[in-house]
């Protein structure tokens, strides 16, 4: 019979853990590395499973690939902390690893996110699939600071049921994490040597924002999608400022 592991990356996240970790509590493991949280997610994460590993933030792809050399069962679910596994998705989950054939070695499923308390169903981020479920033998994250991605050998399936992400239910904890998310994007740019261009810094937010606004029905998202839209194309503007930025101290380093 296929068994599931399921690999968490953390770090002070008291406010979701708990919940995370009761949607996928019927795993037959559970995986959390934890960057040095100075909160209480990793005493909630031990009422849940007792693997878990400490180890110095070094970005998200290293730690989720440190995360899977730990795991023990056929199959990895990646999840993240403000991410919850619905029961008619583990009960899909369930029946698809069960009856998967060897050709598949991953599967895909649409996420919905909740932003500012509220369901977005359009500006492109529904039903917006990704592949979190794969076989350990055929799956491994690339190594950027930001946005890694999974990188696996054989076919997909997608799954209809959906994973439920509740990211930034405030403003002021979107805030939180965008200097931080701007600087690694512009840092991950720096170190490909994509140079700076000023049309980028122009043209790419407002066609941003044109796209998930109108192109992808963001108004109908309300007022929360008119936020998501704008925010979306200031990321993008910010990015790109900083890789300005960067281009500009490197002259300056070499004269």
């Amino acid at each position: 019979m296929s068994t599931l592991s399921v690999v968490v990356i953390t770090k002070n996240e008291e406010r979701n853990i708990r919940a995370c970790l009761k949607s996928i509590k019927w795993a037959d493991e559970i995986i959390i590395v934890d960057a040095g949280s100075n909160d209480r997610t990793v005493d909630i994460a031990r009422e849940f499973t007792q693997k878990i590993f400490s180890r110095p933030w070094d970005g998200y792809g290293e730690a989720k690939n440190y995360g899977l050399l730990q795991c023990t069962s056929e199959w990895i679910l990646s999840l993240d902390a403000d991410e919850r596994v619905t029961p008619e998705l583990k009960k899909e989950i369930l029946d698809r690893l069960s009856s998967a054939e060897q050709k598949v070695v991953a599967l895909s499923m649409p996420r919905r996110a909740n932003f500012l308390g509220k369901w977005i169903n359009h500006c492109g981020w529904y039903p917006g699939y990704i592949t979190r479920i794969f076989r350990r033998s055929e799956g491994r994250f690339t190594e950027e600071k930001v946005h890694e991605r999974l990188v696996v050998h054989g076919e997909t399936i997608q799954l209809d049921s959906d994973l439920l992400h509740y990211t930034d239910p405030e403003l002021r904890l979107y805030f939180e994490k965008f200097n931080k998310y701007t600087s690694l994007a512009a840092e991950e740019m720096a170190v490909h040597k994509k140079k700076f261009m000023l049309v980028q810094l122009i043209v790419n937010p407002i066609w941003v924002f044109i796209r998930m606004y109108i192109v992808r029905l963001g108004f109908l998202d309300g007022i929360p999608g008119l936020i998501l839209c704008v925010l979306s194309a200031n990321y993008v503007f910010t990015k790109y400022a900083k890789l300005w930025e960067y281009s500009i101290q490197k002259e300056g380093d070499n004269p």
